[in-house]
């Protein structure tokens, strides 16, 4: 049967039969097409907050009565706070600050209460870890009514001569190591993970397929090298190529968007080199487990999307559900962006974030071993 100028209605069912089953025996293609768009919806659904609860404070109490029990309750009544205990002192304030632990400390001085009940208006300190300006814009925005509860509630009858607003005590905030809130002091030093992640799982991700689609890889396999030899001896100048890519996008960060580096340089590219290497081994995974560069590039975006959305990237890492966290810290991008924006912007060295950075260590051997499995299915 034809139809217009000799088109076949048979020889264009024949195609259309041929592409099924062609999908069909894809399977990868077929599983990322239907895993995509949920994931997606899954991610954009439930993810994106805005507005992030239970964030980790802790207490530097050197007065304890009833107003400030009072006030701490209703720090935790607010949803925005969750008090992870109390501190010694200012010392150990600033090292959980700086190491990433939590989010606030709340610094109530000696004699606060003695002060409040003669009229004094004291003042407590609230320090806040303001790197990322919307994590912390909504808690901060929640004190003067906090404040406004242990009025309405403690002082009352005798002391109702104290109560009023504004409240008979100031809480001040200290926003630390971005006090003016600048976003692009938390984005642009995430972009480094962010591009690194893409761009190194991509390459590497097309380094066997690539051998494979060529006709090379029989070659490479009569050749007498151990898997771990071809996995590393493919991944090392990708190494070099990642610091010339973290290189530039310090460089930019400082010259360009004028942020901050206040930290070491050679902490800067120790953490880079980290991270560069636990993404080669994912790209050089994929490639393994690939049939050709389009599963690769598949399987790089299916990685991609959700280091991009639950490694605290775009949304505030404290705001997403518990599964999404859990997710988010079995990927390497978590745990970068939080040592990339430590360095840059409070100073710290890699002992300080040690807790970030044993992980991206144990992820890089744990891919690795996975590779090498994988790759060594390829000899049979």
């Amino acid at each position: 049967m034809t139809l217009f100028d000799g088109f076949s209605l048979a020889r264009w069912w024949s195609m259309v039969l041929k592409e099924f089953l062609q999908l069909r025996r894809d399977r990868l293609t077929f599983a990322m097409m239907i895993g995509i768009p949920i994931m997606q919806l899954l991610l954009f659904g439930f993810v994106i907050n805005t507005d992030p609860k239970q964030m980790p404070t802790a207490i530097i109490s050197a007065d304890h009565s009833e107003i400030t029990r009072t006030l701490i309750a209703s720090m935790k009544a607010s949803g925005y706070f969750k008090i992870m205990g109390e501190l010694p002192g200012e010392k150990a304030g600033q090292d959980v600050l700086t190491g990433g632990t939590v989010q606030f400390v709340l610094n109530i001085p000696a004699g606060f209460t003695r002060s409040v009940l003669r009229g004094e208006r004291p003042s407590l300190l609230m320090e806040a870890d303001a790197t990322d300006p919307i994590a912390t814009a909504m808690a901060l925005a929640s004190i003067n009514r906090i404040a406004q509860s242990v009025v309405t509630k403690d002082l009352t009858g005798s002391l109702g001569y104290l109560a009023g607003s504004p409240a008979p005590f100031d809480i001040r905030v200290h926003r630390l190591y971005n006090p003016e809130g600048i976003n692009q002091y938390n984005i642009v030093p995430g972009l480094m993970g962010v591009i690194l992640t893409l761009t190194m799982v991509m390459m590497t991700g097309l380094a066997i397929t690539r051998e494979r689609e060529r006709g090379t890889m029989e070659n490479l396999l009569a050749m007498p090298v151990k898997p771990i030899e071809v996995m590393t001896g493919k991944i090392l100048p990708y190494i070099a190529i990642g610091l010339i890519q973290a290189t530039i996008i310090v460089l930019a960060a400082r010259l360009v968007f004028q942020v901050p580096f206040v930290g070491s340089i050679v902490s800067m590219y120790l953490a880079a080199l980290l991270f560069v290497a636990a993404n080669l081994t994912v790209g050089i995974t994929m490639s393994s487990l690939a049939q050709n560069q389009l599963q690769a590039m598949q399987l790089t975006m299916f990685y991609f999307l959700p280091n991009m959305l639950l490694s605290g990237f775009m949304f505030p890492f404290q705001g997403m559900p518990k599964w999404a966290q859990y997710i988010g810290n079995l990927l390497p991008l978590t745990y970068f962006n939080r040592l990339v924006r430590g360095i840059f912007l409070k100073g710290s060295t890699l002992a300080d974030l040690w807790p970030d950075v044993w992980p991206l260590m144990v992820f890089t051997l744990i891919v690795m071993a996975i590779a090498v499995k994988f790759y060594r299915r390829t000899l049979d």
